[in-house]
């Protein structure tokens, strides 16, 4: 089992900056890719990142270049920085983490970006 936490999330101006964070517990090792999603309002669930175990990553193009996603295998604990941040990336951002084929998924934190 692996339970992932998410926090970070906030208000913030277009053009402004925050850094969300993941902190995962329990079977730790099994982890391999951990990933953010994000869901608008009245939309679906959408992948934005991911980070293998190796640390390569890959981006949704529409956040390519303005975000980056990282992760700390020694606290467990994935990141999104994300700068630029428009008003089209307001929505509850969701960190989720591959373990053994299956899929775990935290709470999720708000991020809304003001025009």
């Amino acid at each position: 089992q692996v339970r992932l936490v998410e926090s970070g999330g906030g208000l913030v101006q277009t053009g402004g900056s925050l850094r969300l964070s993941c902190a995962a517990s329990g079977n730790i090792p099994s982890i391999n890719v951990m990933a953010w999603y994000r869901q608008a309002p009245g939309k679906q669930r959408e992948w934005v990142a991911g980070i293998t175990s190796a640390e390569n990553t890959n981006y949704a193009d529409s956040v390519k270049g303005r975000f980056t996603i990282s992760r700390d295998n020694t606290k467990a604990t994935a990141y999104l920085q994300m700068n630029s941040l428009k008003p089209e990336d307001t929505a509850v951002y969701y960190c989720n983490a591959n373990a053994k084929l299956r899929n775990y998924w935290g709470q999720g934190t708000q991020v809304t970006v003001s025009s």
